[in-house]
Formats: C-alpha cells, structure tokens, sequence
C-alpha cells in the first residue's frame, strides 16, 4: 500500500455563508497555523487561571490574526460590507479549525460561538446516554466484611471480668 497524495485526501478550506454569499477560507500556512495554534493554547492557560505565555500573546496582538486566518476571505468580506460581528464569527470559527478540527469548526459556527449552544447542559447529556436514573451502585467486592460496633458510654448492668 503505497501514501495517497495529501492534498487529494484534505479539504484545505471552510466555506462560510455570510449574507446570501459564500466565503472560502483557504487553509493557512504553516506559519499562521502554528502562530494560531499557539495562541488558542496560550489563551486557554490564561481562562484557567494559568500564566500565559506573554510572547505569544504580545506577537499576536502585534499582528492582524483575523486577516491571517481568513485569507482572501477577509478582504472579500471587507469590500462587500460585511458587518463587524460576522467578520469576527468566522474569524474565530476559521481560528476553531485551525486548532481543532473542521467538525469543532462546523459546531461553533452553527452555535453562533455561543457556549450555551455548544454543549448541551448536564440533563441533556444525561439524557442522551442512555444510562438509567436509577442504577444502584456496585457494593464492595473485597469479600470482607465490618462487624457491629459494640456500644460505647456507661457500663451499668455489664458483668465486669
């Protein structure tokens, strides 16, 4: 079995609709990728209440992010008039795939990036796993067993030995 040529085997772009209009947005270099990689993971130090790394936080904000990750895309959006919040959706929805992957991608653009949207609360899940409400727990399968406690305090009425 001999490696398939990988451009035939990824699709290296997402195609975002935007206001009647199809956008695509090519996969970036490896550069823009591996920067963007970087700073999700950086940013997600610092939302857990770790140190970010401030290079890469400071390269980032030195830089467009948005127009690196959306390519051409972004200059056609621009020159249409798409609206700021839409710009900003599919910049991070093409952020969302370069760090993950074009389903994660798919799941925040069709969530409208909010969180609520894209993972459903505990009942939900629960809901839909199929696990009973009720399964008892396992007991002990050590073999062993506890004895009684023997009651403890005053002594009257006990034969003394």
């Amino acid at each position: 079995m001999a490696f398939e040529a990988l451009d035939e085997l990824l699709d290296e772009r997402l195609e975002l609709p935007i206001g009647g209009r199809l956008y695509t947005v090519d996969a970036p270099s490896a550069e823009i990728g591996l920067r963007t990689q970087a700073l999700i993971n950086a940013a997600a130090v610092a939302a857990d209440g770790g140190r970010a790394d401030e290079q890469v936080l400071g390269d980032a904000a030195e830089r467009d992010l948005y127009r690196e990750v959306l390519g051409a895309a972004h200059d056609q959006m621009v020159a249409d008039g798409v609206k700021w919040p839409a710009l900003k959706h599919a910049a991070i929805t093409a952020m969302v795939w370069i760090a993950q992957d074009k389903n994660a991608a798919e799941r925040y653009w069709n969530a409208a990036g909010d969180p609520s949207r894209l993972a459903p609360n505990r009942a939900a899940r629960r809901n839909q796993s199929g696990a009973a409400s009720s399964t008892p727990s396992r007991g002990s399968t050590s073999g062993t067993s506890t004895r009684p406690a023997r009651p403890r305090g005053n002594s009257k009425g006990r034969n003394r030995r």
